[in-house]
């Protein structure tokens, strides 16, 4: 089972891959990170993507039964956010304690290919060993 610095390895080799990160959406903190950073900054984009990952995790309207309850796991699986040029995928990680980590693939719009992507790393966050 691989863990983070494997994980993040093995996301940079998708096609168009251009950084990759695992990042708690509590801390605001990239616990890992590989390749380019969106802005130059993994720490920056780390603290920037969190609130959008925590925004959606505690969305209400977003969980089945419009409510989330606090500890459990979020309700979306992954959000894709679209620019001009890139994708950035956002992965959910599920663990066995707060789940509250995710994965962070920034993805070359040109090069990649999103629906790879987003099963990779699927596959990816299921197997991630955290600890």
């Amino acid at each position: 089972m691989p863990g983070i610095d494997e994980s993040l390895l093995e996301a940079m080799r998708l096609p168009g891959a251009r950084g990759a990160s695992l990042v708690d959406w509590i801390s605001g903190l990239a616990l890992g990170a590989v390749g380019e950073a969106p802005g130059g900054d993994w720490e920056a984009t780390a603290a920037e993507t969190a609130e959008l990952g925590r925004h959606v995790a505690e969305s209400g309207s977003l969980a089945a039964g419009g409510t989330v309850e606090p500890g459990k796991e979020p309700p979306v699986e992954d959000l894709i956010a679209t620019t001009g040029d890139a994708y950035h995928l956002l992965r959910f990680v599920r663990t066995p304690f707060d789940s509250t980590v995710f994965l962070h693939l920034w993805l070359d719009r040109n090069d990649g290919n999103l629906a790879l992507a987003r099963i990779r790393l699927a596959e990816m966050a299921d197997r991630l060993v955290l600890g």
